[in-house]
């Protein structure tokens, strides 16, 4: 049985009240696709999460965007609450953006670094262009030989990962894939450095591969995107929230190269997520039909936000947009969904599932397993 098809044998936590007559505070786990500038998408839906005083999160797994938002949302909570970590993202995602106020010497030292490129870089309206054309003759070995890459200053700038390892606020679960052997690996908080998480958002078309302890990784979308197991494995909390940022449906077909990569780029980032989506299924038809009785599998409850609608109407292409009013707009659709999700589903948090398995999974109802069904064959 693959790691997301099983679950761990703790028992959920019960939901607590927060005083006489008030309602009961819902707690969750987090699960955050990468995606570009669309990370300011999730950014918003955390946002939301957090101003919600009923919600309680109790972990969050992420792979290149959703660890970066991960990470910047885990170190404003154990520096100040949530609050501080509703801040902490605004001022990141600003920073990232084309209106970001880096320090003199920082800005200076980019431009030059940069240079080379003709400051080429996300958030440059021909930055398609010159990546398509340049990818396609030339490794990031070649056009980037001193490996710069931006987003590390911008994380710096905001999480302080000595503090970070020592709190326990949160479980955090951060996805890279291992160049060597293809497979996935999971960073947890209390070993997190600035290096595992430019691992989990290093795509390797732009960035050379990031090396930790002796062996490189690349983008943790490959391999989890996001990562669901650990969340199932590692914690009591049974409801994992799937922020879900890059759309399984596109019904027009890519003709221009730029878009027929942007289309198989969201194919292969979301067949992870798929493939454990299904596995976790399995268990669960396994357990409802009786076939699965041992207390080491447990039911989850999934639930999602995003992943279609409103994010299916911006061309993949739009991942390379960091214009501040563009990911204001992002994060204001996140907010707007968060919460048309909470008033919808609430009450079923810790009771049901609200993800329709069969509709994500683009298949009729499944029939539950039956227990000594004879084999036929063909």
């Amino acid at each position: 049985m693959s790691p997301a098809a099983r679950a761990t044998a703790a028992k959920p936590a019960a939901p607590k009240r927060t005083g006489a007559g008030r309602q009961d505070v819902k707690t969750v786990n987090l699960a955050l696709q990468g995606g570009g500038s669309h990370g300011a998408y999730a950014w918003g839906v955390l946002d939301a999460l957090a101003e919600d005083s009923r919600i309680e999160i109790s972990a969050i797994s992420g792979s290149s965007a959703g660890a970066l938002n991960a990470v910047v949302f885990a170190s404003g909570m154990c520096e100040g609450g949530r609050e501080s970590a509703r801040a902490k993202l605004e001022a990141f995602w600003l920073s990232v953006s084309t209106e970001g106020s880096l320090s003199p010497f920082k800005r200076r030292w980019l431009d030059k670094a940069l240079a080379p490129w003709g400051g080429f870089w996300p958030g440059a309206r021909w930055f398609d262009a010159w990546l398509s054309a340049v990818s396609g003759l030339m490794s990031p070995y070649e056009f980037n030989p001193l490996n710069v890459n931006p987003l590390r200053v911008h994380l710096e700038q905001v999480v302080d990962f000595e503090r970070l390892r020592a709190s326990n606020d949160l479980k955090l679960f951060v996805a890279a894939t291992n160049v060597w052997t293809g497979r996935g690996e999971v960073f947890r908080r209390e070993i997190l450095t600035a290096d595992h998480v430019m691992a989990s958002a290093c795509l390797p078309d732009l960035f050379q591969a990031v090396t930790i302890k002796g062996e490189p990784y690349w983008d943790g979308g490959y391999a989890g995107n996001p990562p669901l197991w650990p969340l199932f494995y590692e914690t009591q909390c049974r409801d994992a929230i799937i922020v879900q940022i890059n759309p399984i449906e596109r019904h027009e077909t890519p003709h221009a190269p730029d878009a027929i990569r942007n289309r198989v780029n969201e194919i292969t980032f979301n067949a992870p997520l798929l493939a454990e989506l299904r596995a976790a299924d399995f268990v669960a038809r396994l357990i409802r039909s009786g076939v699965l009785k041992s207390d080491d599998y447990r039911e989850e409850r999934l639930h999602r936000i995003g992943g279609a609608g409103k994010l299916e109407s911006f061309s993949a292409s739009t991942k390379n947009d960091v214009s501040w009013p563009f990911l204001k707009e992002l994060r204001d659709l996140g907010r707007i969904d968060a919460k048309e999700w909470l008033d919808k589903n609430f009450d079923k948090i810790g009771v049901e599932s609200t993800l329709d398995m069969d509709k994500a999974l683009r298949r009729d109802p499944v029939k539950p397993p039956t227990r000594g069904a004879p084999a036929t064959t063909r």
